[in-house]
């Protein structure tokens, strides 16, 4: 499999992100590529996007040695045909999703995409419902992020783990992917972090998702939309069990 050069306008690109070490996993194996029912964990998440109507393209980031692994073993195996690139990302996060906004750019032009679905490979089980619901939100007000109603009460705490305040918990949030953005705004606030970079540790900032790249160096607000409580990430070897389940489940379901 080669990447896929187009010059056409993209519309709805998942950026999907599988260059994680893993290293809570505790395994040899990057827990993207551990089986999950006979396939890889992050084949599952790209088999959502690759049946999606509201996904038309993908942009995979992985590790710089796992490309030829991906592109191969994982999209030219299950015939993923919506992937257009297969790229390397960085040490952090961050450095991954501004190698997928590049690869688009490079792809498309600067202007060549409406709408960006940022999201972790290791949640293998977004849903249909919850993209179509993150879509019609996003053309409406340009940024929103997946999300679930916090379950339990959230304590605020300083550097020494003692207390400092208990956020009301109707009004608490758990954040999920996808993460989404007009493409536009997506660049924008990550060109700007891009900028400041250096000066992050002398301002204790430390980047966790893109919600919070947008809300830092943007003035834009974003939309939590409600997900579902089996959009998991994919983590520590109890969340394996915990996937194993999902799938059993759903099988069981049908």
């Amino acid at each position: 499999m080669t990447d896929r050069v187009t010059d056409r306008k993209l519309k709805n690109v998942s950026i999907v992100l599988a260059a994680g070490s893993g290293k809570r996993m505790g395994t040899g194996v990057k827990k993207q590529y551990l089986e999950l029912k006979g396939k890889p964990l992050m084949a599952h998440c790209l088999d959502i996007m690759q049946s999606s109507d509201i996904i038309t393209d993908v942009i995979v980031v992985c590790g710089s040695e796992d490309e030829e692994y991906c592109r191969e073993e994982i999209v030219g195996r299950f015939g993923y045909d919506k992937v257009i690139a297969v790229t390397p990302g960085g040490r952090e996060r961050y450095y991954s999703v501004m190698a997928g906004l590049d690869k688009i750019e490079e792809i498309a032009g600067r202007d060549g995409c409406e709408y960006v679905f940022i999201h972790d490979a290791a949640r293998p089980f977004i849903t249909e419902e919850t993209l179509v619901k993150l879509y019609d939100s996003v053309r409406e007000c340009e940024a929103c992020v997946a999300a679930v109603k916090s379950k339990d009460t959230v304590k605020i705490a300083n550097s020494a783990d003692y207390v400092v305040s208990t956020p009301n918990r109707e009004l608490t949030w758990i954040i999920q992917t996808p993460q989404v953005f007009t493409y536009s705004l997506a660049k924008e606030a990550y060109d700007r972090l891009k900028e400041e970079e250096c000066g992050l540790p002398c301002q204790g900032i430390v980047v966790t998702d893109d919600a919070m790249v947008v809300e830092t160096w943007t003035s834009h607000r974003v939309k939590l939309v409600e997900s579902s409580y089996e959009n998991i990430k994919v983590t520590t070897p109890e969340d394996m069990d915990i996937a194993e389940a999902i799938i059993r489940r759903r099988g069981s379901d049908r």
